[in-house]
């Protein structure tokens, strides 16, 4: 492999590992040679995908932890510090989308659940993960976006405005740990078949507007994120920071 894509014995943490993108980052870290830390709420979930990753030769650690709980989070970066020495690579993937339906009519409670999980759990995995990578000499963040933090999904609300805090987040820290050697991107990704996704790419009605608007005439697949991540989280990004990489069949090019 190329060096500059040599990533054998990094330390990755990838939340929302259990099922869809993040499953597939884990998989594909794995297969790189990466120490990969997966995490989500379920252990029992988790325990399948660890035996998966093992069965292939991987390298994993399942810890499970909720991304709205900071106590949790802390915890995961302090086993995975315990376990394996340190953290490289950071995958904030983890999301929620409780709420479809106009802004305006949501309950407070769907509020602060999606902040809680979108963007503040971005924040406090970030703060405990960066202690481990300055005396490392650095790091790598990678933020899971969407488009609809770029223009809003309709009955999306909610979700929209994390995800454009967590491009702003992004941003905001790639300039904050720029001379800690610490890069932050974030994949912004389209339409991909995920269960997260399901109640979308299920409906036949609403998919055909999808793939209308979609250049390439489909939805995505989790894999087809994973090969963005992996640079991202390898040396070839070293002088990429605080962008956003949209992956989603080109239905955010303007078109006349």
């Amino acid at each position: 492999m190329s060096a500059l894509f040599e990533v054998k014995d990094k330390v990755a943490v990838i939340t929302g590992a259990s099922r869809g993108i993040g499953l597939a980052i884990a998989h594909e870290y794995a297969k790189a040679g990466m120490k990969v830390v997966i995490s989500s709420r379920k252990q029992d979930s988790l325990d399948q995908v660890a035996t998966e990753i093992r069965s292939a030769g991987g390298e994993v650690t399942a810890i499970a932890a909720h991304n709205g709980d900071k106590a949790a989070l802390q915890h995961l970066i302090e086993q995975t510090i315990a376990v394996y020495g340190g953290v490289d690579v950071l995958v904030n993937n983890a999301a929620t989308n409780p709420h479809f339906g106009t802004l305006l009519e949501a309950e407070d409670s769907l509020w602060q659940k999606t902040f809680e999980v979108n963007l503040l759990g971005n924040v406090w995995l970030t703060q405990a993960a960066v202690k481990s990578m300055r005396p490392r000499g650095g790091g790598k963040i990678i933020n899971i976006a969407s488009v609809n933090g770029l223009r809003p999904g309709h009955y999306q609300g909610i979700y929209s405005i994390t995800k454009a805090g967590v491009i702003n987040l992004t941003q905001t820290l790639a300039m904050e740990l720029a001379a800690d050697n610490i890069q932050v991107n974030a994949i912004a990704p389209g339409l991909i078949k995920t269960k997260f996704a399901q109640a979308i790419w299920e409906n036949e009605t609403l998919m055909e507007g999808v793939i209308e608007r979609t250049p390439v005439q489909r939805i995505g697949e989790p894999q087809e994120i994973a090969g963005i991540a992996l640079y991202l989280a390898a040396p070839a990004s070293s002088f990429t920071t605080g962008q956003v990489f949209v992956v989603d069949g080109g239905i955010t090019v303007p078109m006349l």
